[in-house]
C-alpha cells in the first residue's frame, strides 16, 4: 500500500509519480473492459457502450498527462533533507515544490517562508534561478502580495547558512501567510 503524502511534505513527487501511474492503468483498463463487455454482448462495437468506453478515454487522457508531468519532475533528494531537515521545525518549510509556466519549469527542492522572505534551493542544475525568481515574484504580485524578497540558490552550503539566518530572525509572520501557503500548492505541481 502507497501512504499518502501531501503536497509540501518530502517525497510528494515520488508518491505521485506512482499514484498518478496506476491511476491511469486503472482509467484505461476500465474503459478497455466497458468496451469488451458491450462488443461481447451484442458482437459488434456499434453501441452505447463503446461511447461510453470512448468518452472515458477522456479522464484516462488527462491522467496519462499528468503522470508524464510527474515522470519528468525532480524532488528532493535524501541528501538535501537531512542537511535542511533540522530548519522544519524553525521555519515554515515546503519539499517538491514543481512551479511550472510557459517558458520554463522551476523543480524546488526545498523553500522556506519567513515573515517577507522566501528562499529556496534548486537542486536540478536545469533550473534558471533567476528566471524562477522573477517567476515566484511575479505569481506573488498577481496576488496582491507585495514587497516579497524572493531568491533561489543552486548551491547548498549558501542556503544552508541562510536558513540558519532565517532562523535566527525575528520577524512577524504575515497575516496572510495561511493564503499565501495555498497559493503555492495551486500553482505548483
Amino acid at each position: 500500500m502507497i501512504r499518502r503524502v501531501h503536497k509540501g511534505n518530502y517525497g510528494y513527487i515520488e508518491y505521485q509519480k506512482k499514484f498518478s501511474i496506476i491511476r491511469t492503468i486503472i482509467y484505461f483498463a476500465l474503459s478497455l473492459a466497458i468496451y469488451a463487455i458491450g462488443y461481447y454482448s451484442t458482437g459488434t462495437s456499434r453501441n452505447l457502450l463503446t461511447v461510453v468506453a470512448v468518452l472515458g478515454c477522456l479522464p484516462s487522457c488527462k491522467s496519462a498527462v499528468n503522470a508524464v508531468m510527474f515522470l519528468r519532475a525532480t524532488g528532493c533528494s535524501q541528501e538535501v533533507r537531512e542537511k535542511v531537515s533540522e530548519y522544519d521545525d524553525k521555519l515554515t518549510c515546503f519539499y517538491d515544490m514543481y512551479f511550472t509556466s510557459y517558458q520554463k519549469n522551476y523543480p524546488i527542492s526545498h523553500m522556506v517562508l519567513k515573515g517577507n522572505v522566501i528562499c529556496a534551493y534548486a537542486e536540478n542544475g536545469k533550473c534558471d534561478c533567476n528566471s524562477g525568481e522573477k517567476h515566484i515574484e511575479q505569481l506573488l504580485k498577481q496576488d496582491g502580495y507585495k514587497n516579497m524578497t524572493v531568491k533561489i540558490f543552486d548551491k547548498p552550503e549558501k542556503y544552508i547558512d541562510r536558513l540558519g539566518q532565517l532562523a535566527e530572525l525575528d520577524v512577524e509572520e504575515s497575516k496572510n501567510r495561511d493564503d499565501m501557503i495555498m497559493m503555492f500548492y495551486s500553482v505548483t505541481l
